[in-house]
């Protein structure tokens, strides 16, 4: 029994949106190795992202995945593929000094890709070595070997009615981990043990919705390290006014919606007080400038508007689409809110908008994940925005 995720029709829509986007760039093969793609277009998941994979993507004939052999009968079980479209390669190419697992899918390759073609390769995926090319340019010579530029990202960059539903199953999830977290911290609480709370809050899931693993540990940087993103969690106990940016995600079925969050443990300082309106105002005039048919630099310069008027600024983008993800990342490496973006908003594209303030020795982050809509945004969760406190 296969335990894809989505309908035929769906698989079928997504495949031909990305064959289209081949042919407008001129590409005759892609070959995707990022895991969120090969869940995106046939379905298949399994933690195998750590060794080569390769889906072959013609753009007439049929796709086929490459995965070592024990991991290729995986794709039987997740995927729509068929087991005649799934090839595993040879133990003895793992971790090996001299040999690579794609010698032995680019001789393969070779035979279904005639010389002169233009081969698109996700050159920035994170599962896609140097070695990994090399290996495919020996075994393909005579074929232009070209950068598709993120094709299947901004394929997903539009998410149809049927992954926004996901989505906002994967929000309860979110609101469930949130709440967790909170109920977890306290004065003389290690750090660790509220990470563990977040954790099974988001593996457990609901009673109506299960817990995928999420892409992104829960991060949770504390009073002066606050002022730093991306930390995670130590043994150190939290003190009294403490301010914590609590940043995490859930997710369903690879689907991911972040949320961040500062609590105080005790009172909070007037800086902090002072960041959390800045935000509190920049946050609103974001939601309430996006909507489809808007520039995404006019999002960003909603934000920045409100933080020049204060006196302050923040370098870092705003905000990146989300929605499939896998480690390391939630984002989706397409559309990133800042005033270079040319990008312009769509029915059914999906942000997590990130108001984090980093100063020197304290920080601020609130966040909101957002449909976007012919006339504003839909909040995936409804979690109170402001500052939190906790005597």
């Amino acid at each position: 029994m296969n335990l894809y995720t989505f309908s035929d029709a769906e698989y079928s829509a997504r495949m031909a949106a990305v064959r289209r986007r081949m042919a407008d760039t001129g590409l005759d093969v892609l070959l995707i190795s990022d895991p969120a793609n090969l869940f995106y277009l046939i379905g298949y998941d399994a933690w195998s992202f750590y060794t080569p994979q390769l889906l072959y993507v013609p753009l007439d004939g049929d796709t086929i995945f490459y995965a070592r052999a024990m991991d290729a009968h995986g794709a039987t079980r997740t995927s729509w593929l068929p087991a005649d479209q799934v090839v595993g390669y040879p133990e003895g190419y793992v971790h090996r000094d001299a040999e690579h697992p794609f010698d032995w899918v680019g001789e393969r390759l070779a035979a279904d890709i005639a010389p002169g073609s233009r081969i698109g390769l996700e050159l920035d995926t994170h599962f896609f070595s140097p070695k990994a090319y090399l290996a495919l340019r020996a075994a393909l010579p005579g074929r232009e070997l070209v950068d598709s530029a993120e094709l299947v990202n901004w394929v997903r960059v539009i998410k149809s009615d049927t992954e926004i539903d996901v989505l906002r199953r994967a929000a309860q999830i979110t609101t469930a981990a949130m709440t967790a977290a909170l109920e977890a911290i306290d004065v003389g609480v290690p750090q660790h043990r509220v990470a563990a709370a977040i954790s099974a809050a988001q593996i457990g899931g609901t009673d109506e919705v299960w817990g995928d693993y999420p892409a992104i540990v829960p991060m949770l940087p504390t009073s002066e390290a606050a002022d730093t993103p991306h930390l995670t969690w130590t043994d150190r106990r939290f003190a009294a006014d403490d301010a914590v940016a609590i940043e995490l995600a859930g997710a369903h079925r690879r689907y991911h919606v972040p949320l961040a969050r500062t609590i105080v443990l005790g009172r909070a300082s007037d800086r902090i007080r002072q960041t959390e309106e800045a935000v509190a105002e920049g946050l609103a005039a974001v939601l309430d400038t996006m909507a489809a048919g808007v520039p995404v630099r006019d999002v960003s310069e909603a934000w920045n508007a409100v933080l020049r008027r204060r006196g302050l600024a923040k370098e870092s983008r705003l905000g990146y689409s989300i929605g499939i993800a896998y480690p390391p990342d939630w984002g989706e490496r397409t559309v990133s809110i800042r005033p270079s973006d040319d990008t312009v908003l769509a029915h059914n594209m999906t942000f997590h908008v990130i108001c984090g303030m980093w100063m020197k020795g304290y920080g601020y982050e609130a966040s909101e994940s957002v449909r976007v809509t012919d006339d504003g945004v839909e909040c995936f969760t409804d979690f109170p925005r402001g500052l939190l406190t906790k005597e």
